[in-house]
């Protein structure tokens, strides 16, 4: 991959990290409490990446008001091209749920062309490398409840009340 770049920044929520690419966003992080540890969520290609917060402005713009309780319709282009079709259709349909509201994992599974899949589709959501753009934690289970999170239920549903009420939870 040519062109590798990252940034690690501040949010009402905490540290935050992002990875891209020429040609995408490879991967971000959730909010962390430290820079070291929003640095160490991107994985071992950020230490091959150049720091270069400027050609992520962006991004970053998207993410800060998005933690700020803004809503945010993310429209940058992601690099997921390495992961499986059946991952990439779960991840662009996990995408398409609009700000405020959920899915669940058996809707998206149909959504993805894989009806019945549904214990797929929560494993493919459990590799999905950027948090925030492709809005996992907008996906539920059948019965309404929330289930399985990278970065844990009590941050699900943080984010879910944040978009419910515009209002960011602060750390």
């Amino acid at each position: 991959m040519t062109g590798l770049r990252y940034a690690v920044f501040e949010t009402k929520m905490g540290w935050v990290g992002i990875l891209a690419s020429d040609t995408g966003l490879l991967r971000t992080t959730l909010p962390s409490d430290t820079p070291d540890e929003a640095a160490a969520g991107l994985g071992p290609a950020a230490r091959a990446a150049d720091n270069d917060v400027r050609r992520l402005l962006e991004p970053i713009r998207h993410l800060s008001d998005y933690f700020d309780g803004r809503r945010v319709e993310f429209s940058d282009k992601l690099e997921y091209d390495s992961s499986t079709p059946f991952r990439q259709r779960v991840w662009e349909a996990t995408r398409r749920i609009p700000y405020g509201e959920t899915r669940t994992y058996g809707e998206i599974a149909r959504e993805a062309g894989s009806p019945g899949a549904a214990r797929a589709v929560g494993q493919a959501l459990g590799e999905n490398p950027l948090p925030i753009f492709v809005p996992c934690h907008r996906v539920i289970g059948s019965d309404g409840g929330l289930t399985g999170f990278g970065g844990g239920l009590e941050m699900k549903k943080r984010l879910l009340q944040m978009e419910a009420t515009g209002n960011s939870p602060n750390r």
